[in-house]
């Protein structure tokens, strides 16, 4: 069954796309795309990178307790999540999704081998990062639906020596045959205060500007899907005048993003709570080759925030933030103190 199944379009009007008519008999592909910031999916092993500065907290031993038992309750809840993310459209769920915080390969490894998820046989791209936390960024795919053709690690350092983070990956491939690339990054924190931290999360969003301008040198329509934890909220400096996303379809230009999340944000909806206030730092930003209404092609459709109540911190301090794996210091067995974005793409099914 193809990607997003294959829809009457009478369905397809309650579900998915309420621009059409229902005398409309086309059938339309649905692709699911996702981004899910994994908070600290760590295993319980030391290794011999000496960057990795958290994993002493990793360990049966540790501060954090991190014993295999949490562990694999992580990986569970990870793959719960993951599992459920764009079923009500999509049977199979996402057929790509990048993730970050993660410590390494091997924890993708043990994420898509969990029962929830096997059936699906993720497949993973990876590679390490210079990041002091020792943690990286990776892509998740469905190769029933997608094909990677290429992709590489892209250092902030190449255009900013001052500090290690997370590289930013891009991913070409093949999206049920049409050719995307995918970006997916984390870039740096507000440690050390909001104002401080400013130039270096404009530098990574430069570093992201010059991926996509140099992709749509070669092809200046290009479908680019840029996504991640952007530790900024969709209206500041760094995304709106660094990266060029704009939340308004109509006010899109040829060499702007657009930013769904943009919506949400002003509506006092994000994917994470600090100080009883929401941000919206998860994101996935699309090129203009994304937007209009000529479906022959992939396009742009809807954007989701995945915020079902058992993600969500019922009882406490924390009562209604994102249920994560520690609050306060303290071990509760959840999820992600981030909720995972989701957005579907379309296209017209060709008759055969």
């Amino acid at each position: 069954m193809k990607q997003g199944l294959l829809l009457y379009l009478i369905l397809f009007f309650f579900t998915v796309n309420p621009i059409f008519s229902q005398e409309d008999k086309k059938e339309y592909q649905v692709a699911g795309v996702g981004f899910y910031n994994l908070e600290n999916l760590f295993d319980t092993l030391i290794d011999s990178d000496t960057n990795k500065i958290l994993q002493d907290d990793f360990t049966p031993k540790g501060k954090k307790g991190w014993t295999s038992e949490r562990y694999m309750e992580k990986l569970e809840n990870m793959s719960k999540v993951i599992a459920d993310l764009g079923v009500e459209v999509t049977p199979d769920g996402v057929a790509i999704l990048g993730v970050s915080e993660i410590e390494n390969r091997s924890v993708l490894e043990d994420l898509v081998k969990t029962e929830k998820l096997k059936s699906r046989e993720y497949k993973i791209v990876h590679y390490d990062s210079p990041d002091k936390r020792g943690i990286d960024v990776g892509l998740l795919y469905n190769p029933k639906y997608f094909e990677v053709t290429s992709s590489k690690s892209i250092s902030l350092r190449s255009i900013d020596t001052t500090f290690y983070t997370r590289d930013q990956l891009l991913v070409s491939g093949l999206l049920n045959g049409e050719k995307i690339h995918v970006i997916v990054t984390h870039w740096p924190s507000r440690s050390g205060g909001e104002k401080r931290s400013r130039p270096k999360r404009a530098s990574a969003a430069d570093l992201g500007k010059i991926i996509i301008d140099s992709l749509q040198a070669i092809d200046p329509k290009a479908k680019i899907l840029y996504m991640g934890d952007l530790n900024d909220d969709p209206t500041d400096s760094s995304i709106k005048k660094h990266l060029k996303g704009v939340g308004k379809k109509d006010e899109l230009k040829a060499d702007d993003l657009f930013n769904p999340w943009e919506g949400y944000f002003k509506k006092g909806i994000g994917t994470l709570a600090y100080r009883d206030a929401w941000n919206l730092f998860d994101q996935i930003l699309v090129t203009p080759s994304l937007m209009g209404e000529d479906y022959s092609s992939y396009k742009y459709y809807k954007a989701k925030i995945f915020s079902k109540a058992y993600l969500i911190q019922s009882t406490g301090k924390y009562k209604g933030y994102p249920h994560r794996t520690y609050a306060g210091g303290a071990y509760t067995g959840g999820y992600s103190d981030h909720f995972p974005v989701y957005l579907f793409l379309i296209k017209e099914q060709k008759n055969k």
